[in-house]
């Protein structure tokens, strides 16, 4: 300690000398006090509690900070960095004293909110810098404090606005859901808002990919998004504002999210296509539709898309969905002439080709006969290009391969063709269902 004292009355010492040559009623160290004399004192004290802090002597420090923050709270912000640094060192230092550690973070919390009064228009760490590091402070030292951790948080955000770090929106909506399992104290009505109002905060940052991940994480482990609760929630507020787009699109962004089934959430969200046609939400639809089974009321949003959509690429995309849902309500014409349209915009599609040879399967088996068998021919060459087009991990893969087999099994017989007076690998062109007009090479089972 007399260490201490001595550098401090050798620092004294020199910033007299130094304070000789020193005009303070120069307007440049107005901040610092109302007369040359105050000035001086102050930033002696400046001085002084910087070689306190430097040398750990965090009791003369806070005496310095006091006299500071009284008398010149404009004067440096580094009065109230120093100040953190003192209270967090005294919070250390109190572990065994609950009411001194309590005082101490009031103390540290308090001088949170007097950088932001005096220094919240700062251009690099104003306002929405101050605030979040005051919620971590919060966060960190009063974990039980659940209210306070809510409100400093929600005060840091704010303050950040679209700019608030990724990582504190995360902090501040993991504990919210915490709250809402954990306590009485939060409704689903106000994590569910909550997760409306940030997410677009995540949008305006693609770099935050991973704190989008954790966010959604949250919300999902939560419990709140259940169907049950969002049909609740939504029931009400949609009863008093059929029309409100805004509100149609959030119910139906998390029902969704939730995989809801129920005919409120169809109602809702056809309501919403309603209100706001798009080629986004007539696909989406489609989706939820094939889903339930409902091919007619897929296959109504697919074409409505499709009517709008100019993208030549993004039409493939739709009519080779058209396709399939065809295939699966087995209106094998319609399928078939969705997935020729297809192929037709992208040869290199193995998709097309597989709704393309089981619709010739299907319209084989349906012909009978010679021609019948023959249309296998043409089923076994279209899947066959299925089959060489298609990426290994595709999820037609393995049927495509399937396929395959049981057509070439149905091929005719080499006693069939000699009766229908055809020679192995003349060619044939098919009469027969979907397949008709294509011509194909004769092949004995």
């Amino acid at each position: 300690m007399n260490k201490v004292k001595f550098m401090l009355s050798a620092a004294c010492a020199l910033f007299a000398c130094a304070a000789s040559a020193q005009d303070f009623s120069d307007p440049k160290y107005a901040v610092w006090g109302d007369t040359p004399e105050e000035r001086q004192e102050n930033i002696l004290n400046s001085n002084f509690l910087k070689e306190a802090c430097d040398n750990r002597d965090y009791n003369q420090a806070a005496h310095y900070l006091k006299e500071l923050m009284d008398k010149c709270p404009r004067a440096s912000v580094n009065t109230f960095v120093r100040g953190a640094t003192i209270y967090k060192n005294k919070i250390a230092r109190a572990k065994g004293d609950a009411e001194l550690r309590k005082v101490y973070i009031d103390s540290l919390l308090l001088i949170y909110d007097l950088r932001n009064e005096y220094f919240g228009n700062h251009p690099k760490m104003g306002s929405a810098y101050i605030l979040d590091r005051k919620a971590r402070e919060v966060l960190n030292y009063l974990p039980e404090d659940r209210a306070a951790i809510r409100e400093a948080f929600r005060a840091a955000i704010e303050a950040g606005g679209e700019k608030t770090d990724p990582e504190t929106v995360v902090a501040y909506f993991s504990n919210l859901c915490d709250d809402y399992k954990n306590t009485d104290e939060v409704t689903p009505d106000e994590v569910i808002g909550e997760y409306d109002r940030l997410s677009p905060l995540f949008a305006a940052n693609p770099a935050a990919a991973e704190y989008k991940s954790q966010f959604d994480a949250a919300f999902g482990l939560s419990g709140v998004a259940s169907c049950e609760n969002l049909e609740t929630l939504f029931r009400t507020r949609l009863e008093a504002a059929p029309d409100d787009e805004a509100l149609l699109s959030q119910a139906v962004a998390l029902m969704s999210r939730a995989k809801c089934d129920s005919d409120f959430y169809f109602q809702t969200a056809e309501k919403y296509y309603a209100v706001k046609p798009s080629s986004e939400t007539a696909l989406f639809l489609a989706q939820a539709f094939q889903n339930k089974g409902d091919y007619d009321k897929a296959n109504k949003y697919l074409k409505e898309s499709l009517a709008v959509e100019e993208d030549p690429a993004e039409q493939q995309k739709l009519l080779v969905r058209i396709a399939l849902v065809a295939l699966v309500s087995n209106d094998v014409p319609a399928a078939a002439a969705a997935a020729r349209q297809a192929r037709d915009l992208n040869p290199e599609d193995g998709v097309p080709y597989f709704v393309l040879a089981q619709c010739y399967g299907i319209s084989a088996g349906n012909c009978g006969g010679f021609a019948g068998q023959a249309t296998f021919w043409a089923a076994y060459d279209t899947m066959a290009k299925a089959v060489e087009l298609l990426p290994a991990d595709s999820e037609y893969m393995a049927p495509a391969r399937t396929s395959l087999s049981a057509y070439r099994n149905r091929f005719p017989s080499s006693e069939e063709c000699f009766f229908n007076e055809l020679q192995e690998g003349g060619r044939y062109t098919v009469t027969c269902g979907t397949a008709a007009g294509i011509a194909t090479t004769v092949r004995f089972r």
